[in-house]
């Protein structure tokens, strides 16, 4: 083939526009490559920014979580506290009215054994 037959089959591929494509191409292919890369880059670095964010998002949706486990925690152990205290509180009375019992029945002055 000839030179030209390859302008003919240029020109009827597409004239003087395939020529300056082609020529375009073979001059830019490294940029063209850089350019792909880096728009690959930044596709994969703004898919990052989003899984992060949504990761963030969803450790604060735990915490949250988290923090309103612990306020019912925190509110059982003060109830189950405050059991406690009543039933030692009333432990103390029973005591108490142990010490005052009078060991005589039916008297009319009713002393306890202690000096109270």
């Amino acid at each position: 083939m000839g030179l030209n037959e390859w302008l003919a089959l240029i020109g009827a591929l597409g004239g003087l526009e395939a020529i300056k494509w082609i020529a375009n191409f073979y001059v830019n292919r490294k940029t063209n490559a850089r350019k792909e890369d880096a728009a690959a880059d930044a596709a994969e670095n703004e898919n990052e920014r989003k899984q992060v964010a949504w990761l963030e998002e969803r450790i604060a949706q735990r915490d949250a979580k988290i923090d309103t486990i612990y306020v019912e925690l925190r509110q059982e152990q003060a109830e189950k506290l405050q059991l406690i205290h009543d039933k030692h509180e009333l432990e103390l009375r029973l005591k108490e009215s142990e010490i005052k019992k009078c060991d005589v029945r039916g008297c009319s002055s009713r002393q306890p054994p202690s000096d109270y």
